[in-house]
C-alpha cells in the first residue's frame, strides 16, 4: 500500500499544513491522492475541517473525513458528550485501504498527537499506523520544549515497530530564537530519524500556486521536495 500517516507533537504544530504540503507536490507529479482525517474535532456541520483547509489548497484530490464532532477535545471525550460511536482504528484503516485501491497516495492526518485515544479501550494513530504497516511523518514545533515531545512520540512509533520517515517543523518562525535554531540539530537527533522539512510560519494562508511553490522549498526529496537539512542549518546557525 502507498499509505503515510501524519502525526503530530500535540495540537497546532502545523499537521494540516504539512498534510497539504505532500499531497500538493504528490498532485503536481500526477500522482492521485486521498487525505483521510479519522476524526475532526472543534468544528460545528457547517464549518470547514482540515480535509477542507487541504482540498482549499491542492485540486483534483479526494478527501474523507469519517466522523466530527463539534467539541475541541480528544476524538474519544468528544464523542462520548455527544453521544456519538466513537472511531475506531479497525475502521480507519479499512477506510484507507479502500482509499488506496484507487489512488497512489493516501494520506492519513491525525487529530492531535499519536497517543489521543480514538475510542474508549485506548485506541490510536499509532494503532492505525501499525495495523497497515504505514511509515509515519511526525510534525514538530521549532521551540523550546519541542525535543521532549518528538522524543516521546518517536519512542512510542519504535516501540511499536512502526517507521518514522522522519520529523518535518510544521511552522518555522520568521524570527526564530536561539532554540529553535538550536533544535534543527538536535531534533533529529531524539527522534532518531532525519529532519526532513520546516515550513515558514503563516504557509496556510498562500493561494494554491504559491503554496505549491513553498511546500517544494519546505520538504526533503522523500517527500518530493528539495529542501536540504545541512542547507537549511547553515542557513540558521545556533
Amino acid at each position: 500500500m502507498s499509505v503515510l500517516v501524519i502525526t503530530g507533537t500535540g495540537t497546532g504544530v502545523g499537521k494540516t499544513v504539512v498534510t497539504a504540503g505532500i499531497a500538493a507536490l504528490a498532485a503536481a507529479n500526477g500522482q492521485r491522492v486521498a487525505v483521510l482525517k479519522p476524526a475532526q474535532t472543534g468544528v460545528g456541520a457547517a464549518e470547514p475541517g482540515d480535509v477542507d483547509e487541504v482540498g482549499a489548497r491542492v485540486a483534483g484530490i479526494t478527501t474523507r473525513e469519517l466522523r466530527r464532532f463539534p467539541d475541541p477535545l480528544a476524538p474519544d471525550t468528544a464523542a462520548r458528550r455527544v453521544g456519538m460511536p466513537p472511531v475506531r482504528p479497525s475502521e480507519v484503516a479499512g477506510a484507507a485501504v479502500e482509499l488506496d485501491n484507487g489512488h497512489d497516495l493516501v494520506l492519513v492526518e491525525g487529530a492531535g498527537g499519536l497517543l489521543v485515544r480514538f475510542d474508549p479501550d485506548g485506541g490510536t494513530l499509532a494503532d492505525v499506523a501499525w495495523a497497515l504497516g504505514a511509515p509515519v511523518v511526525i510534525v514538530a514545533q521549532a521551540g523550546l520544549g519541542t525535543l521532549n515531545a518528538t522524543a516521546l512520540t518517536a519512542e512510542a512509533l519504535r516501540r511499536r515497530g512502526v517507521v518514522c520517515t522522519g520529523v518535518v517543523i510544521g511552522d518555522w518562525p520568521d524570527a526564530p530564537d536561539l532554540a529553535a535554531r538550536c533544535n534543527i540539530e538536535d531534533l533529529p537527533v531524539v527522534a532518531q530519524a532525519p529532519l526532513i522539512g520546516a515550513f515558514p510560519e503563516r504557509a496556510g494562508e498562500l493561494d494554491p500556486a504559491a503554496f505549491e511553490q513553498v511546500a517544494r522549498a519546505s520538504l526533503g526529496p522523500v517527500l518530493g521536495g528539495a529542501f536540504d537539512a545541512k542547507d537549511f542549518a547553515d542557513t540558521h546557525p545556533a
